[in-house]
């Protein structure tokens, strides 16, 4: 799996996911919660099922993941024998990418997620061996013949290269701006000086609905320091589209009042800068220091928890 981070737009509704997994006769494992929410899970005192089980507890109403692509999904991880916390992207207010290719997660987590809807939460029961990990790799620190318990809300299946269509190549976004091309879209013909302030440049608008403070947005981006000749992250040399709340903290400088009100499907040329003490967000992306950074963000989808996903 990918570090935990890290259309246009699918319909998926909001919904309250609420199921039952049965082990050993008169055992059952309850998960209850709303999607987009850390769920309330409560285990059973028999022993776990033997083999791994996949149980959809809520169907979402979004595009269907297929394989090749890769999923951006909050998943919740603990352990069947006392119920302890793992791992869960919510504390870290961050979706994970996964990458189902053979070699990042165990074939338990394509079973579990291809061929499920955008909006779906979905459970998988496994012991640790068959459930994380490729080739019977279990979790740092957990024993393979453990068990694990994972909850999976869907946001959504993107080809590993998508991204804002039909941009033209290059983009010139003023004379105070570098211009952007290529792809993945990268910043060049740096001018002399940064601006003074954060700069927003929207270079292709798309359609669908706008991000807010709060919404969880799908995207694709390339970090480049002013004036840099390479770039220092990209998301697509890392797998594929991100998730991020667009919350202080949870996104890089800028982000927040920078992509406000920019619709789904659009890209934009953003311009940060540096913010003192700020190294990196809470799901590990890394801010370069002491510089103005350039982000271009193709804004691929939004979430919105008051509204659900895009539509």
């Amino acid at each position: 799996m990918r570090r935990l981070l890290p259309f246009v737009v699918s319909v998926v509704s909001l919904l309250s996911g609420c199921g039952q997994i049965h082990g050993t006769p008169g055992t059952a494992l309850s998960v209850t919660g709303d999607f987009g929410t850390r769920p309330t899970v409560v285990l059973p005192s028999g022993p776990p099922p033997a083999a791994p089980v996949v149980e959809v507890l809520a169907e979402g109403r979004g595009p269907v993941v297929r394989e090749g692509q890769v999923v951006v999904t909050h998943a919740d991880i603990r352990l069947w024998r006392d119920g302890r916390p793992y791992m869960s992207t919510h504390d870290l207010r961050q979706p994970t990418t996964v990458t189902l290719d053979g070699q990042h997660v165990s074939g338990t987590w394509a079973a579990a997620l291809v061929g499920r809807r955008a909006g779906s939460r979905v459970t998988l029961v496994s012991p640790a061996a068959q459930g994380f990990g490729p080739a019977g790799m279990a979790p740092s620190g957990v024993s393979p013949s453990e068990t694990l318990v994972i909850v999976f809300d869907i946001i959504g299946g993107y080809a590993p290269t998508a991204n804002a269509r039909h941009v033209r190549t290059p983009t010139d976004a003023g004379p105070t701006l570098p211009v952007v091309g290529g792809f993945p879209p990268f910043p060049s013909s740096f001018p002399k000086s940064p601006p003074r302030a954060l700069t927003v440049r929207t270079l292709r608008r798309g359609s669908g609905p706008p991000a807010k403070p709060g919404s969880t947005v799908v995207v694709q981006y390339v970090t480049t320091p002013w004036g840099a000749t390479t770039p220092t992250d990209a998301s697509y040399a890392r797998g594929g589209p991100n998730g991020f709340l667009l919350a202080e903290n949870s996104v890089p400088p800028g982000w927040v009042a920078g992509l406000t009100g920019v619709p789904a499907g659009s890209r934009v040329l953003l311009v940060a800068p540096p913010k003192p003490g700020f190294t990196s967000t809470t799901g590990g992306v890394i801010v370069p220091q002491g510089v103005f950074v350039t982000y271009v963000i193709d804004i691929l989808d939004v979430f919105d928890p008051a509204r659900g996903p895009a539509g």
